[in-house]
């Protein structure tokens, strides 16, 4: 194979996180966004030490299984590259990557400790938080929000029938671009750095309908009057949610990320509150808090079913270590049977969430820290008994993984986001005497290329 040239050929298999391998006149290549048993057309963009990578130029075949995806927009977005596999096959597919990267790590024990995967309640409208983007779809167009174009920075889709989300998404969206053309108000340019409107934020709880909806801009134009218009015509809207809270949140970073310089309620209250496993939660804008809410319960019910009991040598409650914490969901389920239950996060606004969530719940028995693990395991006095992981997708930090492999507690639950960080963790733990007693996956997010992963090690 040559850079440049195009070739013809079927994909064998989709190494995680939806890399392809095709084959092709005797050789192999790794080409992102495609599916198992396609036929495709492919550039090759890149060979060096005897391996090719290539980007998908259409596919010349579909799969057997394939079917029509619900989403009108799946061809276009960027955001879901599974919506022509049915769920089961996605579930097949997603079970096998996991499979693969944990093959070493079975066989260094000689057992096989995965127990499958468990399905999303839901394969649509399950997602409780979204961010979508002002832009043009094409250079010099009309406004548009939505979400990126696969493959492109600037071009924004409008995502109007968006299926991962509920029809009350699809209405604010539609209303808030609306007003916005109605209005002429201008969109952040993210190369020329200028413009008003950078993202539209809603969060919405599966158990109570509770909606909060941020309008995020730049500082360049005053648009009061207009911001609290649009706040009439969101508060108009027929939907079955109940808006609690309407933000305006100002950012001027020249990166595209959403981020708040500062943050003025137009509307009712800047959070909202959700219920999962008999919990109540306070969430606001930036809170970290898993993204379907419903399946965050399956998620939680397996954790706490491989902790299972745990009990101590002298017979009092343990105390429990919740490492990457977030919001403290987590920490609040094991409160009952804890001790102490000891919350790290460096996400301040998430730890002072994780708080008043525990206060709420009238749990008085947890306490989070607001900082990063590598550290803070130094300032904490009282030693673990039992250790419970949540880590970002990069993993542990190894250093802080020496750190928690050192209290050498005889049971620990690692749930993770990204199954190849998690198997090269668990190498390190098995390296420490450590071993896999049981493993599943939860799947969280359909229709999308992730998978979270939840494993009970013991020592």
């Amino acid at each position: 194979m040559k850079k440049g040239q195009v070739i013809e050929g079927i994909v064998t298999k989709v190494n995680f996180p939806n890399k392809g391998i095709v084959e092709a006149e005797g050789e192999r290549m790794e080409v992102k966004g495609v599916l198992p048993g396609q036929k495709v057309s492919v550039a090759v963009q890149k060979v060096r030490h005897g391996k090719a990578e290539g980007r998908c130029l259409s596919v010349l075949a579909r799969a057997p299984y394939e079917i029509e995806a619900q989403c009108p927009h799946a061809g276009e977005c960027g955001g879901c590259s599974y919506q022509t596999m049915p769920y089961e096959e996605q579930l097949k597919l997603k079970e096998q990557q996991v499979l693969a990267l944990m093959q070493p790590i079975f066989e260094r024990q000689g057992a096989n400790l995965y127990e499958g995967i468990k399905k999303s309640p839901r394969q649509f409208g399950y997602r409780n938080k979204m961010e979508f983007t002002f832009g043009d779809e094409y250079k010099d167009g009309p406004l548009s929000l939505g979400m990126h174009k696969k493959g492109s920075f600037y071009d924004i889709v409008p995502v109007t029938e968006c299926c991962i989300v509920d029809e009350d998404y699809r209405k604010i969206l539609g209303a808030v671009m609306e007003f916005a053309r109605e209005k002429g108000l201008s969109f952040y340019h993210r190369l020329r750095h200028v413009g008003y409107l950078r993202h539209l934020l809603v969060r919405k709880a599966v158990r109570t309908g509770e909606l909060l909806i941020a309008i995020v801009t730049t500082t360049q134009e005053e648009r009061t009057p207009e911001l609290k218009a649009l706040c009439e015509r969101l508060l108009a809207l027929s939907i079955d949610g109940k808006i609690v809270g309407i933000v305006h949140t100002s950012n001027d970073s020249l990166a595209d990320v959403v981020q708040s310089d500062a943050t003025e309620v137009l509307y009712g209250q800047d959070y909202f509150y959700e219920e999962l496993l008999g919990l109540r939660f306070r969430i606001s804008e930036f809170s970290f808090f898993q993204t379907n809410s419903l399946g965050a319960e399956v998620l939680y019910e397996t954790a706490r079913e491989y902790i299972g009991e745990i009990h101590t040598k002298s017979g009092r409650k343990p105390v429990i270590y919740d490492l990457y914490s977030g919001t403290g969901t987590i920490a609040q389920m094991m409160a009952p049977v804890a001790e102490r239950v000891i919350g790290v996060e460096i996400v301040e606004e998430a730890v002072h969430a994780a708080r008043e969530n525990a206060a709420l719940n009238g749990l008085h028995n947890c306490e989070f820290i607001a900082g990063d693990v590598l550290k803070a395991l130094d300032e904490i006095e009282e030693q673990p008994d039992f250790i419970i992981l949540d880590p970002p997708r990069d993993g542990i930090h190894p250093k802080a993984l020496k750190k928690i492999i050192a209290y050498g507690v005889e049971r620990l639950v690692y749930i993770s986001c990204k199954p190849t960080s998690l198997a090269r963790d668990l190498e390190v733990f098995l390296d420490m005497g450590y071993r896999v007693e049981r493993m599943c996956c939860v799947d969280m997010f359909p229709g999308t290329v992730h998978v979270e992963t939840v494993c009970l090690l013991s020592k």
